[in-house]
């Protein structure tokens, strides 16, 4: 699921979808893939399936013999993933949502959501059904960002403090990773482990990670009357100077749970 509450039409969809083909995004995607452990003939659910790219990976580690089943409540991302998989017969991609799966019990062998529990307003409700769907000894592996630990070489941190606000406003559950643990205890999961996924860029063109993340976090401030279009223009202007001189970084901690269903 992409990283925005706004409605996704197509241009925003494949604004995103470029963002996630990234190093950086890949190399998380790797991550996920290595966590969810997948085997021949396996079923599995990717729960905010966005552009595709790891339900078609899954795809491939599943074999013909398997099931990836992507769900996504923005129609444009239903649209794209369905696109990019439509020469794998092993998946299928719908309109759905996390706290409310249209599947039996104990139906799949492993489940993943990356990025789309922080939209989600029942968090809990969301991490029950994950349980339910898996099977005993199933696997979940979830993957959200802790903003507040936002690394920028900013000249205007006191603007990047507000940008970061803005965005925790406008996302239903911000700051999900201290908290996730013991929710997926009280959902009845086990042997949960976690692990720190760093987003670094160091540069900040069109299209990259950092580029994209900048200019949502700029127009959720500039929407809630937070700052001025001046104000984000300056701090814009300052990150662009930044790569312009070789002096960019920018780093974010994602962070990758895995659980057991018991």
């Amino acid at each position: 699921m992409p990283e925005s509450s706004a409605k996704y039409d197509e241009d925003t969809a494949r604004s995103t979808e470029r963002a996630y083909l990234t190093p950086e995004i890949t190399q998380q995607r790797m991550a996920t893939l290595q966590a969810l452990a997948l085997r021949y003939g396996q079923r599995v659910l990717d729960i905010g399936v966005g552009p595709g790219l790891l339900a078609q990976d899954m795809a491939l580690l599943v074999g013909a013999t398997g099931k990836v089943i992507g769900i996504d409540n923005a129609a444009a991302m239903v649209g794209i993933a369905r696109k990019r998989c439509a020469d794998l017969p092993q998946v299928k991609v719908d309109s759905g949502e996390a706290q409310k799966l249209e599947f039996p019990q104990h139906h799949f062998d492993a489940v993943v959501c990356t990025q789309v529990l922080l939209y989600v307003t029942e968090v809990e409700q969301a991490l029950a059904e994950m349980r339910r769907v898996l099977k005993p000894g199933g696997r979940a592996v979830i993957v959200e960002t802790d903003w507040n630990g936002l690394v920028l070489s900013s000249n205007f941190p006191d603007l990047t403090e507000i940008m970061i606000q803005s965005w925790d406003a406008e996302v239903a559950s911000p700051n999900l990773p201290p908290v996730l643990q013991p929710m997926l205890k009280n959902a009845g999961f086990g042997g949960i482990s976690v692990s720190a996924i760093p987003v670094i860029v160091a540069s900040c063109v069109r299209g990259n990670y950092a580029h994209s993340m900048i200019q949502q976090l700029s127009h959720c401030a500039v929407k809630q009357g937070r700052v001025t279009e001046t104000e984000a223009r300056k701090w814009k202007e300052d990150l662009y100077q930044k790569h312009r001189d070789d002096a960019f970084f920018y780093c974010i901690n994602r962070f990758l749970f895995t659980a057991s269903a018991f």
